[in-house]
């Protein structure tokens, strides 16, 4: 069983029976956040993207003992700011306690608050107790998602916010794609640029037929 909590914005903590990890951990100064860093201690940092509202707490997690795991750019730059980290990029895979994780494209783009440069934007598939968990980072809709939705998704964690993502339209288009058993809506309603309607994308979704639920801050699914 994995359990599915939603932080805030993109951040999503996934627990396993053997490993915890936090997705985009942009806690500290988040309005959306259920918790700050000092709630969570994860076994794995993985970070989609440096921009600042992903790379958020990375740090802050990182010196209460958890592993970065991003592009080798990130991961230099953590290195760089004392944290332990393991460099990858996209088509990477990286094994842990009761599973692993994969990086797939995102199309957007990727740079840390202070102007350096993040590597390419990812997308990461965890495989975690026998569950399937697709989180698209921030990324317009592509194609090549029916690719990760061959992978049989027990649930898409995707973007809905438009201006800097895909919006709901575009995300429904990608659930054909993606074709996954639930889908979990994210990075909306943090700003007012992105502001929509959570609830309505998931009754659209249902219509399709595709489960899951517009969680606050701080609820949880069980996979």
């Amino acid at each position: 069983m994995a359990k599915v909590t939603f932080l805030g914005h993109a951040a999503v903590l996934v627990a396993g029976s053997a490993t915890t990890v936090v997705i985009d951990p942009f806690l500290t100064d988040n309005p959306q956040a259920a918790v700050g860093p000092e709630a969570i201690n994860p076994d794995l940092v993985v970070v989609t993207h440096a921009h600042g509202d992903h790379w958020g707490d990375t740090l802050t997690l990182a010196q209460k003992g958890a592993l970065v795991v991003s592009t080798y750019e990130i991961a230099v730059y953590a290195e760089k700011h004392g944290a332990k980290a393991f460099a990858m990029n996209i088509g990477g895979s990286y094994e842990f306690a009761g599973g692993q994780l994969k990086f797939y494209p995102a199309w957007h783009s990727s740079s840390f608050p202070d102007g350096s440069y993040g590597g390419m934007p990812m997308g990461v598939v965890l495989e975690l107790d026998g569950k399937k968990i697709y989180h698209a980072g921030d990324t317009a809709l592509f194609s090549d998602m029916k690719m990760i939705g061959d992978l049989g998704l027990d649930l898409a964690i995707l973007p809905i916010g438009d201006t800097f993502t895909m919006g709901p339209d575009d995300a429904l288009a990608a659930l054909e794609l993606l074709r996954p058993k639930q889908v979990l809506p994210i990075h909306y309603n943090t700003f007012p640029v992105i502001e929509q309607d959570g609830a309505a994308f998931v009754a659209r979704a249902a219509a399709m037929g595709v489960g899951g639920k517009a969680l606050d801050p701080g609820e949880a699914i069980e996979l």
